[in-house]
């Protein structure tokens, strides 16, 4: 797959992903077409060679080794699926002045900002009477829209959005009801309706855009175009010496904390199931953890042409020169020496560049699932992600050929390429 097909496969991949629980959907999909097995928690697991178990919104897929003579370890990709911005409260739906207006969270840490005067649409899941989940994605429903600058003319100067009193999306005049519209979109009663996880989704289109067609303009770049990434590297991938696995968390976006985030058991248990189905009791578990390594796909910051100073000014990564090695004192990111040393040899291998990213001292950066993961598992791990404009925002920017070198590293590092 070539840069051009790579970028196409991740555009599809981000459509057909509008939240979380889509998201992993789309991931099963696409391990299914590749002949792995799903498993359920809550069976005792059929043997398998390569499988994948869900979690709500959280995946983990595996592939055994080609030989199982002894706690060989576990070479792990770990991504997370959401994305910030809003969540539909228990109780959708509010009306002013006429307008029919949908009552949102704000989840994690949107650019605000970017969801003004933009059309979007609800995605997640639903849960009926009858227990029954299904996932669902609306039409373009929604807007906020911004005061007019003659309403305040000092808006291009200093905006300023109240979270509770601002950024409520209007969706009809008069007294309609959001969930009665959800319901007839699944073609169900009001009443059937007993709960549900259902996000802003926006309704453009990715597009590849510069006049080169250098650049990928999308939702959800962060994080999945590390979920894609990881997944079309195992999938790509032949058995090897060790435990290839690829972990897709949940809400990395709000902190970690929950059954499907990395700070969570999810993966802990899964690798527990898998050594047991190999044999590696006992200590032998340990020194399978002992003999792992995880690289923690996160995308990262490019270097803002409007805005240098805000960056470090030895350490300026720039779209379509690599994907980013993240580096941070305070193990914000999990990235040291030897780790970096391991990256870099994978990266020689798979011929591929690779930037580093270190915050400036003065603008803290943000954290990732490796801290997390590297605390409750204790195996060693880096920090790696492509690098984009307007992160956390509705719509972000990536460079073409770094999701595509992403890829073809992590592909290397499944193959085993750095040892």
């Amino acid at each position: 797959m070539n840069a051009v097909q790579h970028i196409n496969d991740l555009a599809a991949f981000v459509s057909a992903s509008p939240s979380s629980y889509h998201a992993a959907a789309e991931v099963a999909v696409r391990l299914r077409a590749a002949g792995f097995c799903q498993q359920a928690e809550i069976d005792q697991w059929a043997e398998c060679g390569a499988g994948y178990v869900i979690r709500d919104g959280a995946i983990i897929a595996w592939r055994l080794p080609s030989s199982s003579a002894g706690p060989v370890g576990f070479r792990i990709v770990g991504t997370h699926t959401d994305s910030p911005g809003f969540k539909l409260k228990p109780q959708p739906s509010a009306y002013a002045f006429g307008f029919a207006q949908a009552a949102m969270e704000v989840y994690g840490g949107p650019l605000l900002n970017s969801w003004l005067d933009r059309e979007f649409g609800l995605a997640g899941r639903v849960t009926l009477r009858s227990g029954e989940t299904t996932l669902v994605r609306t039409a373009a429903w929604l807007r906020i829209p911004q005061l007019a600058p003659h309403l305040d003319r000092s808006v291009n100067e200093s905006l300023h959005l109240d979270k509770q009193a601002h950024l409520k999306p209007i969706y009809a005049m008069g007294g309609a009801d959001v969930l009665a519209a959800l319901a007839a979109t699944l073609e169900v009663s009001r009443d059937d309706i007993d709960g549900f996880d259902l996000f802003a989704a926006v309704s453009e289109t990715p597009a590849v855009i510069g006049v080169a067609k250098e650049f990928l303009a999308s939702a959800r770049l962060d994080n999945l175009s590390s979920v894609h990434a990881g997944l079309t590297a195992m999938l790509a991938a032949k058995p090897s010496d060790q435990v290839q696995v690829l972990a897709c968390f949940d809400h990395e976006e709000i902190g970690s904390d929950s059954r499907s985030g990395a700070a969570g058991p999810f993966l802990e248990d899964v690798l527990r199931r898998l050594a047991a189905s190999l044999g590696w009791t006992g200590d032998a578990f340990h020194q399978a953890m002992a003999a792992s390594f995880m690289i923690s796909a996160d995308a990262g910051h490019s270097i803002h042409p409007n805005y240098p100073g805000l960056h470090d000014p030895d350490h300026q990564p720039v779209l379509n020169a690599g994907p980013l090695l993240k580096v941070n004192a305070n193990q914000r990111y999990t990235t040291e020496g030897p780790g970096t040393a391991r990256w870099q040899r994978i990266c020689r291998a798979a011929g591929v560049p690779t930037q580093s990213f270190v915050s400036n001292n003065s603008v803290p950066c943000g954290s990732t699932i490796g801290p997390l993961s590297a605390t409750r598992l204790g195996i060693e791990s880096i920090d790696v992600g492509v690098p984009l404009l307007s992160m956390h925002s509705a719509r972000e920017l990536c460079g073409v050929q770094d999701a595509a070198w992403l890829t073809q590293a992590l592909t290397g590092f499944y193959a085993g390429l750095a040892g």
